[in-house]
Formats: structure tokens, sequence, C-alpha cells
């Protein structure tokens, strides 16, 4: 088995590294830093992939696009029951782990680009806040007791659901939402995610 994970710095990429770590596979690391300027990826990850974006995962043969598709691909070949939701758990997973990178990443995006517009962003803004806090306080509505988004243990939703969590947390909301900010306590507490740091390197503060 070779896996080649393609990591660009202050990026979602993260995950996958911390992902790896937890289900203790070996791979090869190939980092990438943004244009100081303009925040984008270099164009050496085009070669790669057409889109030049990260994460891309090559394994057996493959070049693996999307967060959530490397994911599910980690836990169902690679995971032995690790990170799998229960039978009765399956489409709640599922459906969390498109929600990570549809619904909660939409604002998030739209904050971001925006953020670079000055005034010229200013008739979006209020619908921008209004959708963050609305994603985010569903995600705190919709943890468990247990602390984790599906079922009582760890699985893929929750680590596609960390960036959000963090950007959350980031935000300065962890105080309006405490159990996100629970959640990403935990998660970073891990040796897994700090071990996937260490490598990956610091992100968006964190």
């Amino acid at each position: 088995m070779s896996l080649i994970v393609h990591h660009l710095n202050n990026s979602r990429s993260q995950r996958i590294l911390w992902l790896l770590e937890e289900l203790d596979l070996p791979y090869e690391l190939r980092a990438y830093q943004r244009d100081a300027v303009t925040n984008l990826a270099p164009p050496e990850l085009k070669a790669i992939h057409p889109l030049g974006k990260s994460p891309l995962l090559e394994a057996d043969g493959h070049v693996i696009q999307e967060s959530g598709a490397i994911v599910q691909y980690l836990i169902d070949t690679h995971g032995q029951g690790r990170f799998q939701p229960s039978a009765a758990d399956a489409l709640r997973h599922l459906q969390f782990m498109h929600f990570a990178e549809g619904s909660a990443m939409t604002p998030i995006l739209l904050q971001l680009y925006t953020s670079r517009l000055g005034d010229a962003a200013a008739p979006l803004a209020p619908r921008i806040t209004e959708q963050l806090a609305s994603h985010f306080a569903y995600l705190e509505g919709e943890l468990r007791p247990s602390g984790h988004f599906v079922g009582d243990d760890w699985t893929g939703a929750d680590v596609m659901l960390s960036f959000p969590a963090e950007i959350a947390v980031m935000q300065g909301a962890g105080e309006q939402f405490p159990k996100l900010a629970a959640f990403v306590a935990a998660a970073h507490a891990r040796p897994a995610w700090q071990r996937a740091r260490e490598k990956g390197g610091a992100y968006y503060g964190y």
C-alpha cells in the first residue's frame, strides 16, 4: 500500500492528515505553499489534478479528490471498522459527510471571498452573517451528548465537520456555541490530531 497526500498549507487537507494518523496508516506527505499575495494554491498542484486543488490522495493508482471522498475511501478501505458509523447511523453519517463541504462551507467561503472586496461586499454581509450563525447553530444542536455528530464515537463525519466547527470557534462563537467549542477542544487534544499538526503545520490559528 502506498498513500501520497498532496497537502496545501492553511487548508482543509489538514483533516486528511488527522484521519491518516488516527488510522495509523503510513503515507508520504508532499507539501505545497499558498501564494503570499493571492492566497491561491501553487500551479504545481495542477500537474497532479487539472483543478490544482488540495487535498489530493494518490492511492492504488488513482488520484482521489474531494475531502469527503478521501475520508470515505480511507475508512472504507483501511479503517477496519474505525471511524465508521453503525448501520443504524449510516444515513445520518452520509448526510453530515455531504453537509460539511456543501451547506456548511458555502457561507464560510463567501465570507472569505467577500472579505477581499471591502465596501463592495456590504450588501452581502448581512446575509452571509445570518447564514453563518444559522449553520453554526444547527451544528451546535446536532451534537450528541457523547460530543459526536454521529453515534457515540469518532466517525468520518466528525473529521469532516471539524473544519466548520473550528471556523465557528476561531470567529469567536465558542461562547455562543459551547458544545462546538468542546468538540473542537476534544479533537485538538487527540494525539493523532497533534501529530498531524506537527507534520502539516499550523493553520488558521491552530
